[in-house]
């Protein structure tokens, strides 16, 4: 029978809602997930409830709902008790005027050395200024995120004082082939540019994207533009043992605007590359599993002030896991980090470093399962260091299952920070510098309601610590500093009703010591509704008592609410337009002092899924 474009037309429109559907309950079942597993907590996956540390998972949901490219933006109120901040509207910088300032629990830092960043969980920071680089960091590439609130150097050494951010990235798993692409435009000349493929065929796979963004800014002198490619390749050996190599580099130029303050100036224009390569080998037998990883990051900056650097952190990852006796595993590992580089000031010919650093440690982490419903944690790290020498981190927790969906948790963890190398050699060091320490104190509860859909997760933290580095007036850097900080968080995700997700999350951080970047109050809710081919989503968080500023001598507040939308529409089975609109209530605000955030911004694109 001859088909008339009518019918045509009349098949994709039924077609398109049918998937429309059946794609939005797939990707809204995610929201309560009553068995979510997790690796950052235990390096083997487990059940989140049986991990006595406070995990957080940013879902692909989550993700692939954002219009964003930059992945940090994304955890931005998705996390309770993490705050990121901004200066524009695309594009965090690094030196003088840089956003993208972490703190978890009023732990980071300025620049961001007390949280750690990871890529499949190996390190990820500057190797001479010790902080991660935020602009380098996207959403194509990432599957989901796994965020350890509170501190991690259990596992994972220095920097993960304050806790972790652990970016699992995409791995084709199904065979044959995949595609996605978007292109957005919107406001200040802002674009958009994606693509990304996966290919699966037998033993093989591979994945790769590519990135291209680019902004004029919201005010002069704020323009910003990246590019960023990706590649991983996987093949299965056999069944126990698999092979994957990734590598991945960026490219972006970004000019500071400097202060909006009457007679200021621009700040700096920036060209930074970076990158890193991974090689990985999993092994997975009936009672031993592990990973083998060798990692090698690398950058370089140029800063129209005359700076210049290259720096790299590389080493070996290794652990392995048994499960010696019912209930039991056993896991022990080592890692070894080189970190460092050269820097100089093209403009002044002046030299000002070429030198490295080692980290290295052991550790053991053992997980008793009791009663089949109580799991017992406990742990020890040895940590070498080049200056300073050695330290000992303990670690401890249990997880009881109280009743069929309620689990109470509490653990007693330490963390630890080296110090820089730029603390330890460059401008204003000591290179008597010890690590900065601290101990958290944290219970919990997880209640679920399968029923209803419901998942609620209700946290309480303590957290001390000294031997923090700051500047003492006439005497420079000395670990003189303390913590002390305490607070709730709570975590909420539900399903009221069929096509509707909503998640919720709340913070409220007390601080002895007022910390950079970190609110005292940080709410956020968002709500995700599809009907027919439509699809809903806002979201709003509420700031109050943000400190702004990154010096220690003066307190500047801030205190907004922000009012975000987005709406698609499915076009085809392998297509949807998209509009979106951010700070909607156009509040003036700023998280980097003097650097005022856009008003209301407005984007549209497509993005295609084949």
């Amino acid at each position: 029978m001859k088909k008339t474009p009518g019918t045509l037309i009349f098949f994709l429109f039924i077609s398109s809602i049918l998937y429309s559907q059946e794609n939005i309950r797939s990707i809204l079942q995610d929201t309560v997930n009553l068995d979510e597993v997790v690796i950052t907590g235990t390096t083997v996956k487990v059940n989140r409830n049986n991990v006595p540390m406070a995990v957080s998972v940013v879902s692909p949901r989550q993700i692939n709902e954002s219009v964003e490219t930059a992945l940090l933006p994304v955890l931005n109120g998705r996390v309770p008790g993490l705050f990121i901040t901004e200066r524009g509207i695309m594009g965090f910088g690094v030196s003088t005027g840089a956003a993208g300032q972490i703190s978890i629990r009023g732990i980071g830092g300025s620049p961001t050395t007390g949280v750690l960043m990871l890529i499949d969980g190996h390190p990820q920071f500057m190797g001479i200024f010790g902080h991660p680089l935020p602009d380098s960091y996207v959403a194509s590439d990432v599957e989901k995120v796994e965020v350890i609130r509170g501190p991690a150097s259990i596992l994972y050494g220095s920097n993960a004082m304050g806790g972790v951010i652990n970016i699992i990235t995409r791995k084709q798993k199904e065979d044959g082939f995949n595609a996605n692409a978007h292109l957005m435009y919107g406001s200040y000349n802002t674009q958009k540019y994606m693509a990304s493929a996966g290919y699966k065929k037998n033993n093989f796979s591979a994945f790769l994207s590519v990135n291209h963004d680019r902004t004029d800014g919201h005010r002069a002198n704020s323009d910003f533009a990246i590019t960023n490619g990706y590649v991983k390749l996987g093949y299965d050996l056999n069944r126990y043992l698999d092979l994957s190599a990734d590598i991945s580099l960026a490219n972006f130029d970004a000019t500071d605007p400097g202060p909006d303050t009457i007679n200021a100036k621009p700040g700096n224009s920036l060209d930074i590359t970076r990158g890193y390569w991974s090689i990985t080998m999993n092994n997975n037998f009936e009672k031993y599993s592990g990973t083998f990883k060798l990692f090698y990051n690398f950058g370089e900056h140029r800063i129209s002030d005359g700076f210049h650097s290259n720096d790299a952190n590389y080493g070996i990852n290794i652990y392995e896991t048994a499960r010696l006796f019912k209930g039991n595993t056993l896991t022990v590992g080592a890692d070894y980090l080189v970190y460092g580089g050269n820097a100089e000031n093209e403009k002044y010919n002046t030299f000002i470093t070429d030198t490295s650093i080692y980290d290295a440690g052991v550790y053991g982490f053992m997980q008793q399962k009791i009663f089949d419903n109580i799991t017992v944690n406990a742990g020890l790290r040895f940590q070498k260091h080049r200056t300073y020498g050695t330290e000992w981190i303990p670690s401890g927790g249990l997880a009881w299952r109280l009743f069929e969906n309620t689990t109470w948790k509490a653990s007693i963890s330490k963390g630890f920070r080296s110090p820089t190398l730029r603390e330890l050699f460059i401008w204003n060091h000591n290179v008597n510098l010890r690590p900065e320490t601290v101990i958290s104190y944290e219970t919990g509860i997880i209640q679920s309601f399968p029923a209803k859909s419901l998942k609620l997760e209700l946290t309480g933290f303590i957290v001390t610590g000294n031997d923090m580095i700051i500047t003492v007036p006439m005497q420079g850097l000395q670990n003189a500093g303390e913590v002390n900080n305490k607070g709730i968080e709570l975590a909420v995700n539900a399903v009221p009703v069929e096509n509707l997700a909503i998640d919720l999350t709340y913070s409220y951080t007390n601080m002895k010591y007022p910390v950079y970047a970190t609110p005292r109050n940080n709410l956020f809710v968002s709500a995700d509704y599809s009907f027919s081919k439509f699809r809903f989503m806002l979201s709003s968080q509420f700031i109050d008592h943000l400190d702004s500023d990154p010096s220690t001598t003066v307190e500047s507040f801030e205190t907004y609410t922000l009012l975000n939308s987005k709406i698609s529409y499915q076009v085809v089975k392998w297509g949807e337009l998209f509009i979106s609109a951010e700070n909607l209530l156009n509040q003036k605000y700023e998280t980097n002092r003097y650097y005022t955030m856009p008003g209301v911004t407005l984007f549209g694109g497509f993005k295609i899924r084949l």
